[in-house]
């Protein structure tokens, strides 16, 4: 059997693919679209929220355009100054100064014209990139609710399972305030305890199996990723970061687990094929053979899984003779016989 080191730990949230989800602004939470537990995309609205910043800032929108509007009008009237002072200067019925100033006018005048559009460009962008309504208003009648144009949407920034609602319709939020946690739940972590004297061993990239108590027969691949650099004090044990698949989904964060690691070296072990392994009564049970068709029912300890066999920790001894092919037979006979029995 191959020498490895067992060490405990718990299986945790992947934080390279978890995202804590807040609004942008102050303000009051009108619809929510998602519970926990539902698979959200990106870009997925999960809630809509009203805010006074879309009202100040659609304002500020609809200034910067009326400006801009009045400046390129002035610019036309500006343009047709110019040429009237050139063309007076031509027959020499204007002067050079006149000509000069026009020109002053024009050059100064499209300057204001250029930064009104940085101006209309920014409060734009401001209410459509971040804040994600459209920047000219929707007209609604007297009395209607609010439309989803008059609504901030608080979306999802990748596809995962929402696994935090904070908010519900009603709730004020604040900037930074976690309102949704989204997270990928395909790669999750495993935090396992690796005791000091054993640290020398471990390296990033070597092969993990994982195993949990929900699934005790089967074994979950996984790679060391990072070894941390402090030692807990109490413990003697260093945290290393085990990476594992998961896309059936059957790991759950807070799971507590057993990581197995594999140290290169083996060790000599009593094994038996799987097939010859029986559950009675909650027992795990081999029949040994005692004489020529005649078995024993014995209980063992089982430990380890190796290519289709099973390590025995106890109940059996080398050499001795078990059924593997009809072990079900013999449980179900032993078990007719039982039942005769009472």
């Amino acid at each position: 059997m191959p020498d490895v080191l067992r060490a405990p730990g718990r299986v945790t949230l992947n934080e390279n693919q978890s995202w804590r989800v807040g609004a942008v602004t102050d303000g009051r939470v009108v619809r929510v679209m998602v519970n926990v537990g539902d698979q959200v995309k990106r870009g997925q609205v999960l809630a809509r929220m009203h805010s006074h910043d879309i009202h100040e800032s659609r304002a500020l929108y609809r200034k910067a355009a009326t400006e801009l509007s009045r400046l390129k009008s002035a610019e036309g009237y500006s343009v047709r100054q110019r040429d009237r002072a050139r063309r007076l200067y031509e027959i020499k019925a204007g002067s050079l100064e006149q000509v000069e100033h026009t020109e002053t006018a024009l050059r100064n005048l499209q300057s204001e014209i250029f930064n009104a559009q940085i101006e209309v460009e920014r409060t734009r962008s401001h209410l459509v990139e971040f804040l994600g309504i459209p920047a000219d208003e929707a007209e609604h009648l007297a009395g209607e609710h609010e439309e989803d144009d008059d609504l901030i949407p608080i979306k999802s920034p990748a596809d995962g399972v929402l696994l935090q609602r904070g908010v519900t319709a009603g709730t004020v939020t604040q900037p930074g305030a976690d309102a949704f946690v989204v997270t990928d739940m395909s790669v999750l972590w495993m935090m396992v305890a690796v005791p000091e004297d054993h640290l020398k061993d471990v390296r990033p990239g070597m092969p993990v199996r994982v195993t949990v108590h929900a699934y005790p027969k089967r074994g979950f691949p996984g790679r060391v990723t990072r070894i941390g650099e402090e030692l807990d004090e109490t413990t003697r044990t260093v945290k290393v970061r085990v990476d594992l698949p998961n896309a059936a989904g059957l790991l759950k964060p807070e799971m507590y687990a057993t990581a197995e690691l594999s140290l290169g070296a083996t060790q000599p072990a009593l094994f038996v094929k799987e097939t010859a392994i029986q559950e009675i009564k909650g027992r795990n049970v081999v029949f040994v053979r005692k004489a020529s068709g005649l078995f024993e029912a014995r209980t063992i300890e089982l430990g380890r899984p190796l290519d289709g066999m099973r390590e025995v920790l106890s109940g059996l001894r080398p050499g001795e003779c078990v059924a593997t092919k009809g072990s079900f037979i013999l449980k179900s006979q032993l078990m007719k016989a039982s039942m005769a029995e009472e």
